[in-house]
């Protein structure tokens, strides 16, 4: 497939997804970003701001199969991958798919869960894959989880664990739309007369994958590569950092500038691709320290202070 043709395609997406969520192009550009890269995005917002709407109209809009996890204190993680069950009939033990056999996984509020739980993702996250009694299933292409959570609970939730919050390629809040943005939702709301919203699919399953493997042959110089180096580099010496972002920082923020420069047609990588992803990219694969929130520095500031303090190299 072209890059053109992987421009036009996300461009279309972008448009259904826009019919539903008012305002937030750029937030729902990024995902697309993720989508392209063939990874997982955590959304942290506040309640009431679309972030489950958004990953279901992503799945409506590009044909893929969808599922929703409602992460629970007492969630076991066999609700999640499936178990195997004893047939009468036949005398054998069939299985019995869980939700994570999908192409988008939304998983929700999925900080609500304990660790052991929240560690059934992590197989299938990385390597596509699932292990139930000892048996490995592969999952379909695309698998794409966006996980959602609350960051204003502070009782009955589980923080994350660093390994899971790596393999999130980007963190990303929605925010609250404006004024104007608002009373258009309203407005469209009255219109519809009814809460449901239709999406047209404009792409498949396979047309996804075939996107993602266009991805693939975006071209980045030795100059980029060291410009991306250097921007992670500056997040392990920061004297407000406890632990800096790690190679997998850097692969993230390759696959994400490669997504920007695909979805705006072009077969190479410039340095604004890298700027437009980093903050998301790299923020919460850091560690700051426990000072850094005294002295009014967040993860977020200390890699725009890396993007300022690297220099931008030239591209002809």
């Amino acid at each position: 497939m072209k890059i053109e043709t992987v421009s036009e395609i996300c461009k279309n997406i972008h448009g259904e997804i826009c019919k539903a969520i008012v305002g937030k192009g750029e937030v729902l550009r990024k995902i697309l970003l993720a989508v392209l890269a063939n990874s997982h995005v955590l959304l942290e917002d506040y309640p009431g701001l679309a972030k489950t709407m958004i990953a279901k109209s992503l799945a409506a809009s590009t044909g893929c199969r969808f599922s929703r996890v409602q992460f629970t204190p007492d969630l076991l993680p066999a609700d999640i991958t499936g178990t195997y069950v004893y047939n009468q009939k036949s005398s054998e033990f069939d299985l019995r798919k869980g939700p994570i056999f999908t192409n988008i996984l939304l998983a929700d509020e999925i900080n609500r869960s304990p660790p052991k739980t929240q560690a059934a993702l992590l197989e299938a996250m990385q390597e596509r894959q699932t292990t139930l009694d000892g048996r490995t299933h592969e999952l379909e292409r695309p698998f794409i989880v966006l996980a959602t959570q609350n960051p204003i609970e502070f009782e009955g939730v589980y923080q994350l664990p660093e390994a899971q919050l790596d393999r999130f390629i980007m963190k990303l809040g929605v925010g609250y739309p404006t004024k104007a943005d608002e009373v258009t939702i309203l407005k469209h709301r009255m219109k519809r007369r009814r809460d449901e919203f239709e999406i047209e699919a404009v792409a498949d399953t396979a047309t996804i994958i075939e996107m993602q493997n266009a991805v693939e042959d975006v071209h980045g110089d030795d100059d980029l590569l060291s410009y991306i180096t250097n921007i992670v580099g500056e997040t392990r010496v920061h004297a407000q950092v406890e632990v800096g972002a790690s190679p997998r920082g850097s692969l993230a923020l390759l696959k994400l500038a490669r997504a920007n420069a695909a979805f705006y047609s072009r077969d190479y990588i410039i340095p604004d691709d890298v700027k437009t992803v980093a903050v998301e990219a790299l923020a919460h694969r850091m560690i700051p320290k426990a000072s850094s929130w005294v002295r009014g520095f967040d993860s977020k500031l200390i890699v725009e202070e890396a993007l300022r303090k690297v220099a931008v190299p030239r591209v002809d």
